[in-house]
């Protein structure tokens, strides 16, 4: 039983789990009047948000906003939650103004206008980017400014193990740090954890990211909504007994890139949905024998592949390719989960004082299969929501410090194992068949 040793009880006003852009945009949305602890079970710099290549959506003039609109169903195979996807798009113009603030800079054309780039199931250009590198450009910028904030505090290394609940109401975190599994206390409670790679043999996610909070929803009971729609990224690198797949975006097809197969045919066309070029290309390989298919961008000058993709191009040639003399081996890897712990606009969950964002929220917005460069964007709309009122309601929520027993969480590495079994047979029961196509044991 948890003794009330004065140097051992923490509490705050709020708790975040997880410091990628959803964790990080949710604590700079909050009153700078409360105080707030950000959490990571590794490294804070070591969030999927930090890979992100791509870049994100907006809404660059309002006449976009319906083909905006369509794209994001159409990709979502009109499994949307249509009042999730007008509130993401409707503040996109907003949310790049508050990003600006924060001192994200994006690529900007010899004229200083915004240069947009397209992607699979876009029908136009409307992506701001930084380089190949936007989820670091963001998750550095607004990590710098989480920094400067007197009322926040920052911990890696600090792993959540449960949740504590009490007649459907959250009152903090069972975390483990500094070797000791404790409990903190909170008013509100955010779960920003991403998505579930690393419970995957090949992900292009950080082998960190097991779906914690999925798990802990599934043991207490907290809704979840499509908890196997799980998005299979088309082209990452192809490289053998590498488990973290080096994603090759989506834009370097966008730009022009083409999949050849064996014979050095195109195949497929490059620009459909993910879920549909990464279908084509799982039958290519099928019918080729081989474990990946080839994508070149030759057509494009190597110093505009330089320019327009430097993290790529370094990454490619330090395992032996050149990006503009040769084909790259590509293949198929877990990459994002569309489904999650159920959420509203707001991030609220189906327990009191217990918020989702980013990854880990499922609010319908991406449906069945998410529109690329949806992600950094859905993350940033809904954290900067959760901040807002937790900002405005926190003041009514009395402080309510529980009895905890930490007898169960003694052996971690058997609950941990525990944990990924109870998410893997959860995505069993609702879809065999992506399972054993996709999930491996």
């Amino acid at each position: 039983m948890f003794k009330d040793e004065e140097q051992k009880l923490e509490k705050y006003d709020v708790i975040i789990v997880g410091t990628g852009v959803a964790g990080l945009f949710t604590a700079l949305s909050i009153s700078p009047n409360y105080k707030v602890l950000i959490v990571s079970k590794d490294k804070i710099e070591n969030s999927d948000s930090y890979l992100a290549q791509g870049g994100i959506c907006t809404l660059k003039e309002p006449g976009d906003f319906d083909s905006f609109l369509e794209d994001t169903l159409r990709a979502g195979r009109y499994e949307n939650n249509q009042d999730s996807v007008r509130v993401m798009i409707e503040n996109s113009p907003m949310i790049m103004e508050r990003l600006v603030e924060y001192g994200v800079e994006f690529d900007l054309n010899k004229d200083g206008t915004y240069e947009y780039t397209r992607e699979g199931a876009h029908s136009t250009y409307r992506i701001l980017h930084h380089k190949d590198v936007t989820g670091k450009e963001i998750t550095n910028k607004l990590l710098a400014c989480v920094k400067k904030r007197q009322n926040i505090t920052l911990r890696e290394y600090t792993k959540m193990i449960d949740i504590i609940i009490e007649d459907n109401v959250c009152r903090g975190v069972i975390m483990s740090y500094k070797n000791e599994v404790r409990p903190f206390f909170a008013r509100e409670v955010v779960l920003a954890t991403g998505g579930i790679g690393g419970l995957f043999t090949h992900s292009t996610n950080f082998r960190h990211i097991t779906g914690d909070s999925f798990a802990l929803a599934l043991r207490h009971g907290i809704k979840l909504q499509n908890i196997n729609y799980i998005q299979i990224h088309p082209t990452t690198l192809y490289e053998k007994d590498i488990n973290r797949k080096f994603l090759i975006s989506e834009s370097v097809r966008g730009e022009g890139g083409i999949l050849l197969n064996k014979a050095g045919e195109r195949f497929v066309d490059e620009l459909l949905p993910r879920d549909v070029v990464t279908d084509a290309i799982k039958k290519q390989m099928e019918a080729d024998g081989r474990s990946f298919v080839m994508l070149s961008i030759k057509h494009m000058p190597k110093e505009e592949i330089i320019r327009r993709f430097p993290n790529i191009y370094r990454h490619c040639r330090e395992v032996g390719y050149d990006l503009a003399k040769e084909d790259i081996p590509v293949t198929p890897a877990q990459h994002y989960l569309m489904g999650g712990i159920l959420a509203d606009t707001y991030g609220r969950t189906s327990v009191e004082h217990l918020f989702a964002v980013g990854e880990t929220a499922c609010n319908g917005v991406h449906g069945a299969n998410r529109l690329a460069s949806n992600s950094l964007l859905e993350s940033l709309v809904f954290a900067e929501r959760a901040g807002w009122i937790i900002s405005e309601e926190i003041d009514n929520i009395p402080y309510v410090q529980s009895e905890v027993s930490l007898d169960r969480y003694e052996n971690t590495e058997k609950w941990d194992e525990e944990n990924r079994q109870i998410i893997m047979d959860e995505i069993k029961r609702r879809d065999r068949e992506f399972y054993d196509k996709w999930c491996d044991q």
